[in-house]
């Protein structure tokens, strides 16, 4: 379904990455589980540092963050394209990760790149209520803001940079990743859409609103470049581990 609203190329996107749950299955912070000698959150905000600037199709070299100025905030500047200089923006250019459960350690023990912490008041009300709260604080400086997980340390940069790139093309206002048609996460949402995203509640996150309307959402397949696997339990990190292991062994 087309966004319509003209060019989006040089719109800002916003990411959040949710990572405020209390992790009661696990039993222990999962945002601090070590996952090849990092962090959890670690893999997820990284990943989203990698998303690269050509919709995941190469040949385009990334910049490190640099400091956005007087605010704080943490922005990328655009990357060299090549020899003809060509210089294109990244897919995301903020990035705030929302907190809660074991926010002190979680500041204290990660490292969180150029992502801008956000603790969430009542974060135990759900997903639906931090996406909610996090939206309402970030501010206004974004005309799309993409969802991850922070749970999702398998999710790579590719997957966001194609559903930024399927939304600056006109599709909207919902773009979705899919694993092999599933749908799962980055999901994007439009800035239109952000009255329904301020009265999320509970713990079913934007699930309730995008099965309402179907029609709002565009599929984009990112299946081929990583995995949404998430980590709930020990066993799922174990699990995941070994994924991981498993696609480095298959980088040449």
């Amino acid at each position: 379904m087309g966004g319509g609203g003209g060019s989006r190329s040089g719109r800002p996107v916003l990411a959040v990455v949710l990572a405020a749950g209390g992790s009661t299955r696990m039993g222990r912070p999962k945002q601090l589980a070590e996952l090849d000698g990092r962090p959890l959150l670690a893999h997820v905000l990284a990943a989203v540092d990698a998303a690269p600037a050509d919709g995941g199709s190469g040949g385009l070299r990334s910049r490190p963050p640099v400091d956005g100025g007087p605010g704080g905030l943490r922005t990328r500047p655009p990357v060299d394209g090549g020899p003809g200089g060509l210089r294109t923006r990244p897919p995301v250019d903020r990035v705030v990760v929302a907190l809660g459960g074991a926010a002190d350690a979680v500041l204290e023990r990660v490292d969180l790149g150029r992502a801008e912490p956000l603790v969430v008041e009542g974060w135990a009300a759900g997903m639906g209520h931090v996406l909610a709260s996090t939206l309402a604080q970030a501010g206004d400086d974004w005309e799309a803001v993409v969802v991850l997980l922070g749970d999702q340390p398998l999710v790579p940069g590719g997957a966001v940079a194609r559903v930024v790139e399927a939304w600056r093309a006109g599709a909207g206002p919902v773009v979705t990743a899919t694993y092999g048609g599933r749908p799962g996460h980055p999901k994007l949402f439009d800035r239109r859409l952000l009255p329904d995203l301020l009265r999320l509640t509970g713990d079913t996150g934007a699930r309730d609103l995008l099965a309402t309307h179907p029609d709002r959402v565009h599929r984009v397949e990112v299946g081929d470049l990583g995995s949404d696997a998430d980590v709930d339990v020990e066993a799922d990190l174990v699990r995941v581990g070994h994924l991981l292991t498993t696609t480095n062994r298959r980088k040449p």
